[in-house]
């Protein structure tokens, strides 16, 4: 949950910035020994993998603060946010991969950090391995899951989230349809919003803004990350020697890491990553065989699809995309702006309402390449003489006609019951391009999606 624990993969360091500024900047780390006395680990690949946990530590938090950002009750003591990230050996990519704390996991032989018993190999929920046993188990238990040899451990809480992403003046994010949960007390309108740290800790805690549940909150904190490294990137943040430390040290001065994490190191890390961008990133999350596997004592799990996500673990041992870059694909693509349906479910005829010849074809088309599914059957409209750009809806589909409406700026909606599933779009002569969109939650079907970082930020 605490994606800020991304934070130490992004605001680490910057070419500027020697070992002069970095010095004593991890003293104030906490230290844990996860990778103590471990045998059989998976064999050591190329470039390196950090798993990053978030806790739900909330007793530095403010009385104020937890009234404010519903903070109430007890903590767990359980991991409730589990990501892989996977830095390649040329330093030129991250990848980031969230495992769903509801996990079906199977936890090696430990002895109960509370009760002192030893346990057996026994099936649990993932999160449940940090409770049970720390960090020590919770990196034996992903080692054991994934074939991935973990290289760093850092640990984040509430506190330290908040205070790091006020420390660089919050953070961008954008939303094609009103987010609300009475359980964070989450509340944003369609369109962007910068988030304070009480504010981006709820929007990447809610779980109950639509029905995905926690697969809906990990794309939620996985487009948080992306504009995190947006920000820090873009912002100066990693080349303003007095920003950068004030920004590390809020954030590491409650950071949990592994004893191999230090100043050394984040200095390295944040020179390699210097030019990172937010397509740098892509993210992607475990293929899910069952979002309700049931398991006696335990209750509903999540499973994995096996073969399939052995193919994206692969991919990190092996140091490869996580998915190829499609054919034709231009660095310099623009960025397209997230909209409440996706384009491929949205049926559209298009008309040429102008006396321009092609140009009902020239509009079929630039949708069709951005995904909507025209009739690619373009007609002539009734009038030959419409200088605004028309699209008609039957209400009913109200939220397909807004996505169009989003890919062709400054048209006119008009609903026109009785209509039926197909929006229509009638063009005008002020037809100048269609503005490229894509899904606000592009990961759809049971294959493995993965975004770029670009994907999932918000368009300038």
């Amino acid at each position: 949950m605490r994606i800020a624990a991304g934070a130490a993969v992004v605001v680490l360091g910057s070419g500027a910035i020697g070992h002069a500024v970095m010095t004593g900047l991890d003293t104030g780390i906490e230290r844990v020994d996860p990778f103590k006395d471990m045998k059989n680990r998976p064999q050591a690949g190329h470039g390196l993998n950090f798993l990053l946990v978030g806790t739900d530590g909330r007793e530095k938090i403010s009385p104020e603060e937890k009234r404010e950002y519903r903070l109430g009750g007890a903590p767990c003591h359980c991991t409730d946010t589990i990501m892989l990230v996977h830095l390649s050996a040329d330093k030129e990519r991250a990848s980031v991969i969230s495992l769903p704390r509801d996990s079906y996991a199977e936890v090696p032989a430990h002895r109960d950090l509370v009760t002192g018993k030893a346990h057996k190999p026994h099936p649990v929920k993932l999160n449940a391995a940090y409770a049970e046993g720390g960090p020590h188990l919770t990196v034996r238990t992903v080692e054991n899951m994934t074939r991935v040899k973990i290289d760093h451990y850092l640990e984040v809480d509430f506190t330290s989230f908040m205070k790091t992403v006020d420390a660089m003046g919050g953070v961008d994010v954008c939303t094609a349809k009103t987010m609300r949960d009475p359980n964070t007390g989450l509340d944003l309108l369609p369109g962007n919003h910068r988030l304070s740290g009480g504010q981006a800790l709820q929007y990447v805690r809610s779980r109950h803004v639509d029905g995905a549940s926690d697969l809906g909150r990990m794309q939620r904190q996985q487009r948080f990350l992306a504009a995190l490294i947006k920000q820090a990137t873009g912002s100066g943040v990693l080349l303003n020697p007095v920003k950068f430390k004030e920004v590390s040290s809020t954030l590491l001065g409650s950071v949990r890491a592994d004893r191999g994490f230090g100043s050394e190191q984040m200095l390295a890390l944040g020179q390699a990553m210097r030019d990172f961008t937010p397509s740098s990133s892509e993210f992607a999350s475990v293929p899910i065989g069952s979002s309700s596997f049931p398991v006696k004592g335990i209750g509903s799990t999540v499973k994995w699809d096996e073969a399939k996500a052995a193919k994206l673990f692969e991919a990190v041992r092996q140091d490869r995309p996580l998915a190829p870059p499609p054919a034709g694909k231009s660095a310099a693509r623009p960025v397209a702006v997230a909209v409440d349906v996706p384009p491929q479910q949205v049926r559209v005829q298009v008309e040429n309402g102008t006396r321009i010849d092609g140009l009902g074809g020239r509009v079929d088309a630039a949708l069709r390449a951005t995904g909507f599914d025209t009739t690619r059957a373009p007609g002539n409209g009734a009038g030959r003489d419409v200088k605004r750009t028309v699209i008609t809806y039957d209400p009913r589909w109200d939220r397909s006609a807004r996505s169009v409406a989003t890919a062709l700026p400054g048209s006119e909606l008009r609903a026109v019951p009785g209509q039926g599933r197909t929006v229509q779009v009638i063009a005008g002569s002020d037809y100048r391009k269609v503005v490229p969109v894509r899904a606000e939650d592009p990961y759809q079907g049971g294959a493995v999606q993965v975004v770029s970082g670009d994907q999932v930020v918000c368009g300038t």
